[in-house]
């Protein structure tokens, strides 16, 4: 039947309401990811697994150009815009969370409206779900017996032409063409680890060394691996003559950031003889050695000059320990480096950058992604996928003598904080088709965040070295590329090393057990890490191959940076955040996306906190917080919480003082006893020891008010009209008695009764007592 007005007019009431619904916070419109078509050059496979492509902005255009006949048709082309997502995308994406909400949205609102015809409740015959069930059925489904041909074999590729056997009257076989599916996340063939997690370790081991027969075992393995031998002959820089290698040395030696500190202290503090172990030389080698050598032209190419400046920052890199200032100056150093020995230097010196010479604005923490409707944040940086614009993909790039292939972890320049290089995997290698960098390579990564880079509660534990996947994708230049690494999920990690190449003795080597989604604040336990890599080697049995143990061995469990009094800064913080486990209903129904309150976070970015527990109750003055015989900060933290207490008001002597920073760091805590801890009361909530730390202070207490003279000369006359039995009222010139009103005769004071009774018993207090 064609569309009445008033039905139109109730279907743009619907549309309306899917264009204009918003995640819970209000800050993103749920309908952005469907108003167009994907992109077909893009994404050519999506049009090969979705039979009917629908978007919103069609479907409006289409409805305006009245060219729908029935109003089915227009609930069936909405309905088709989500179940298409759902079909396309992992059921744990952004994308089919938001699908399955509109979804919801559109059968509610098109009910309500009794003017609307009923649809059907099954998907449309047309959609993605109908037609690969049913040529799922038609493949699975028994052949009939026949005296025709033999049915043909089935092809092993992902489009599948089945045969099926004619009846003996058309003994031609028929063929069946199956649409392929969205790609599976398929289990690694032969590794088990890779399923199900990770077991938590018995008891509790918080900032402590393993036990000696672990140490051991990890020990004995890794002396038993090859070592790394050194660079290769690929990527080093060309057309460096002596007077450029000269001027590069130079001003890597007077650099100087905007506070005036001459950074390649650093470097001169490095011994010029050194034995690091995990390293392919021993020669000595320093920046005046190297300097030396340029003023008298002693390197033969620019291979040489270029590849013993890459050793010199690969030693000290090894030296200074990670994290510290030291280290973050080294790798500011190497960024210069590799921009003044490209082929387009910056300009200078002197040489000055906001983001410490790498390419992008901001880092994890900071950074967002592009389309983004958070307030805060740098926007436009990173984005939710791997682009495919002006760009041609290759197998691989070389860099710094380094061949760089897809899945390899790699450090990359961190623009807010050098001494925390960006852990990141890489998704793809390419070379670009932009007229500005035409021909030049680059690779995209996918961001691994640390725990400062994270919101997370303040009893939260986190496993030595462990980093979280994001959904943060990012292109580099090879020049933001500090060195190879190697990231293990704990499920290997507890069993294993990884082999040679992925991984050598000294290589930086972190562990990933979780996924943190930044815009939610939420960690999701990672259950099959196949989803977690790039597509092309989630079926390799030979990537990240490892050694293994003779027995498992958990790696140490520490408390949050921010609590551990280190005076660690990130953009991240203590706050309330949702943990769940991949693929877990949280309770009361959902799928835990809803976010608390930032409000209610105990720390901001870029601060520091520590877990002194020192606090100031509403009520209960100074008492210290703690566990029984342990910090608060070591209570085992639990996987998959789904009952979240609200944190008190952080009431710290530390924070009230503005910090570690602000003390100097001259703070000790100590933990309290168990023989101790057990005789207080325990906050209800928080489990915490309730104890004052001092007897209560006395002082001198207010005096009560008194009255002012003024009202006892008021009172006083009161009492005196009160014994008159009239009172004189004056009018028309003429002296009147009137009868006074009762009134109610005032309370005696104490030193008026005392002096009736002293009359009524003749007591005489002018004559002393006699004895």
């Amino acid at each position: 039947m064609p569309i009445t007005a008033p039905q139109k007019h109730e279907i743009d009431d619907v549309i309306n309401v899917l264009f204009n619904a918003s995640s819970a916070r209000g800050k993103r419109r749920l309908a952005d990811m469907f108003l167009e078509l994907v992109d077909r050059q893009s994404w050519p496979e999506y049009y090969e697994v979705i039979p009917e492509p629908r978007c919103l902005d069609g479907i409006k255009a289409t409805l305006e150009k009245n060219k729908y006949k029935d109003p089915l048709n227009v609930y069936n082309d909405l309905n088709l815009v989500f179940l298409n997502a759902l079909y396309y995308n992992e059921e744990s994406s952004q994308i089919s969370k938001d699908a399955r909400t509109l979804k919801a949205m559109l059968d509610n609102e098109w009910k309500q409206r009794s003017i609307l015809p009923t649809p059907r409740e099954s998907p449309p015959p047309s959609s993605a779900q109908k037609t690969h069930k049913s040529a799922t059925a038609a493949a699975s489904a028994p052949a009939p017996v026949a005296t025709a041909a033999p049915l043909a074999k089935t092809q092993p590729a992902q489009h599948a032409s089945i045969a099926v056997a004619a009846p003996a009257a058309a003994p031609q076989a028929v063929q069946v063409t199956v649409a392929p599916k969205s790609p599976e996340r398929q289990q690694t063939p032969d590794m088990d680890v890779d399923v199900g997690g990770t077991p938590e370790p018995e008891g509790v081991a918080i900032d402590t060394a393993r036990d000696g027969e672990s140490e051991e075992i990890v020990s004995q393995l890794e002396k038993g691996l090859p070592r790394w031998e050194g660079f290769g002959d690929v990527g080093w820089a060309e057309g460096l003559d002596p007077e450029r290698q000269l001027d590069i040395v130079r001003a890597i030696s007077k650099h100087v950031d905007a506070n005036g500190t001459r950074l390649a202290a650093s470097l001169d503090a490095l011994p010029e003889e050194s034995s690091i172990p995990e390293l392919s030389f021993n020669f000595p080698l320093s920046l005046s050695l190297i300097e030396n050598r340029t003023l008298m032209k002693y390197y033969k190419s620019s291979k040489d000059f270029d590849k013993e400046m890459s050793q010199l920052f690969l030693k000290a890199r090894r030296w200074f320990e990670p994290g510290s200032e030291a280290y973050g100056n080294i790798l500011v150093l190497q960024r210069l480096y590799h921009a003044l020995a490209s082929s387009s230097p910056p300009s200078g010196p002197p040489y000055a950058s906001t983001t410490n010479f790498a390419s992008l604005r901001a880092g994890p923490g900071t950074a967002k992604p592009m389309h983004t409707t958070e307030p805060e944040g740098v926007h436009g940086v990173t984005t939710y996928r791997v682009s495919t614009k002006d760009r041609t993909f290759v197998d691989e790039v070389q860099f710094k003598g380094w061949s760089i292939h897809l899945a390899d972890w790699l450090h990359m320049s961190n623009p807010d904080d050098p001494s925390k290089p960006i852990v990141g995997q890489v998704f793809r290698c390419f070379t670009s088709d932009e007229p500005a960098r035409k021909g030049q390579p680059g690779v995209t990564v996918c961001w691994y965040y640390r725990p400062e880079q994270t919101w997370h509660p303040a009893n939260r534990q986190f496993w030595e070295k462990e980093v979280f996947k994001t959904s943060h994708f990012a292109d580099h230049p090879l020049e933001d590329i500090i060195e190879k690494i190697a990231c293990q999920f704990t499920a290997r990690h507890i069993r294993g090393r990884p082999r040679p190449p992925f991984w050598y003795p000294g290589w930086p080597l972190y562990v990933c057990d979780s996924r943190y989604n930044d815009r939610e604040r939420i960690f999701v336990k990672i259950k099959n890490w196949n989803s977690c890599v790039p597509e092309e080697v989630r079926k390799s049995t030979e990537f990240m191959p490892i050694y293994p143990f003779e027995r498992t061995v958990f790696p140490r469990r520490f408390a949050s940076p921010f609590v551990s009094g280190k005076n660690v800064k990130g953009p991240g913080g203590i706050g309330d955040v949702i943990e769940r486990v991949e693929g877990e209903k949280i309770e009361g129904g959902g799928t835990g996306r809803k976010r608390p309150r930032r409000a209610a976070a105990a720390t901001t970015a870029g601060s520091s906190r520590t877990e002194h527990t020192d606090r100031v109750g509403p009520s209960k003055g100074l008492y210290v917080g703690a566990s029984t015989g342990a910090p608060a900060a070591q209570v085992p933290y639990q996987y998959a919480q789904t009952t979240q207490y609200p944190r008190p008001h952080d009431r710290t002597v530390v924070t009230a003082a503005g910090g570690l920073a602000n003390l100097g760091g001259n703070i000790s805590t100590e933990r309290l006893p168990p023989e101790t801890a057990k005789q207080f009361d325990r906050d209800p909530q928080t489990n915490e020891v309730l104890w004052f730390a001092s007897p209560p202070v006395d002082m001198a207490h207010t005096p009560a008010p008194q009255h002012s003279l003024k009202y006892l000369h008021f009172m006083t006359k009161m009492r005196k009209n009160a014994k008159r039995p009239h009172d004189a009222v004056e009018g028309d010139g003429n002296e009147q008695t009137a009868t006074a009103p009762k009134r109610k005769k005032p309370r005696s004071t104490v030193s008026e009764a005392l002096q009736s009774m002293m009359t009524k018993f003749r007591v005489d207090l002018s004559t002393p007592p006699q004895h």
